[in-house]
């Protein structure tokens, strides 16, 4: 499941949907540009709590996974522990997939 979440940011990624990083996922979050939350589990507690109070504050899904390596890999970028999602289609594909069924693309 882990791998088709991550090609399916890398799809966002080259369709310019997401937005990396703590200094600009907070900014989008709070212009409600983002549709879900994305953050690497060896991020630290503490930015897990900031973003898991974002996700609450501004009523979007967060999720945590992969590590920062692969998720700044999958984006083409270095160091991103955050990412925030800007296409609904895409938040869909991906709640889909956790949820046990197949994403389209």
């Amino acid at each position: 499941m882990k791998n088709k979440i991550l090609n399916l940011l890398g799809l966002a990624t080259r369709a310019g949907n997401i937005i990396a990083g703590n200094n600009a996922c907070e900014n989008a979050l709070k212009m409600k540009k983002i549709k879900m939350l994305i953050v690497a589990e060896e991020a630290s507690d503490k930015t897990k709590k900031n973003y898991k109070f974002y996700a609450e504050k501004y009523n979007i899904p967060i999720i945590f996974i992969g590590t920062i390596e692969e998720l700044s890999k999958t984006i083409g970028q270095k160091n991103k522990a955050i990412i925030g999602i800007k296409d609904i289609n895409i938040v869909k594909g991906i709640q889909k997939l956790i949820n046990g069924g197949e994403a389209i693309g």
